[in-house]
């Protein structure tokens, strides 16, 4: 189970981490495998990417066989109502089963790349104060809004190209692009870089669904539920078909960009 802050923080002084998020999950629903190993994944934004990655690493070692990868956020309880940087965020989960098949044609997942800065970075995500000037014990996540907005410029389109450079894909052959709902003017910026990392001037129409206006910033939700509505059909300008390749992306406390190459 990837989540991020709003999970586990319940204020200042009380934390609610054992048995983990993943643990709690296996025992609601019954499982009684005992080499079914749950374990939560603390990656901030592109925790669930990153769960997915893992999953897939784990079926092509030969370990496992079948992955249940879920992204769940809660950030209403971390939210300082006096902060407007944190306004947009969002309660949201979204689940995914990966699973091994043996198929003549090669798809699923064809190529991921994890990156992450540590350094100045480390905290443009983290939790802090609020901005009450009357004072409050309670925790809330800040943000370093203009810093991040730079920082993922800067490297998400770089982390995508790499992701894609590993198995020589073109840009002109990727159907849509998944990123995650952080900010919309800023995941333009991204693709539009993008784009121009590639020499290509004109980007396709509706390449980049967009449901922010909708659901918010719901962290580590945001990409499977994205993904959901796409194959539900309730994003009229998308849709996703057998043979499409997509690419899924994300940023997020750390600072971490996560990507995936995946054929459907």
């Amino acid at each position: 189970v990837a989540h991020n802050f709003g999970d586990v923080i319940k204020g200042s002084t009380q934390t609610d981490i054992v048995p983990s998020i993943a643990s709690r999950v296996k025992h609601e629903l019954g499982i009684a495998n005992e080499f079914c190993v749950p374990y939560d994944v603390i990656f901030g934004c592109p925790g669930w990417i990153q769960g997915v990655i893992q999953a897939h690493m784990y079926i092509k070692a030969g370990e496992v066989k079948k992955c249940l990868i879920i992204g769940s956020e809660v950030l209403s309880r971390v939210v300082d109502p006096f902060d407007r940087d944190t306004m947009i965020f969002a309660d949201g989960a979204g689940a995914v089963v990966i699973e091994a098949k043996e198929e003549k044609v090669k798809r699923g997942i064809l190529s991921h790349a994890t990156v992450s800065h540590t350094n100045a970075e480390v905290d443009f995500l983290s939790i802090g104060e609020s901005f009450n000037r009357f004072g409050s014990d309670t925790k809330f996540i800040k943000m370093k809004g203009h810093k991040i907005y730079a920082y993922s410029l800067n490297e998400v389109p770089k982390a995508i190209k790499y992701c894609m450079d590993k198995i020589n894909l073109h840009l002109n052959d990727v159907d849509k692009i998944l990123i995650h709902q952080a900010n919309e003017k800023m995941d333009e910026a991204i693709v539009q870089r993008l784009y121009a990392a590639f020499d290509i001037e004109i980007i396709p129409e509706n390449i980049m669904p967009m449901i922010i206006e909708r659901l918010g910033n719901s962290s580590v939700a945001t990409v499977p539920t994205l993904y959901d509505l796409i194959m539900k059909g309730e994003l009229p300008k998308h849709k996703i078909s057998p043979g499409d390749t997509l690419v899924f992306a994300s940023v997020g406390a750390g600072m971490n960009i996560n990507c995936i190459v995946y054929k459907s």
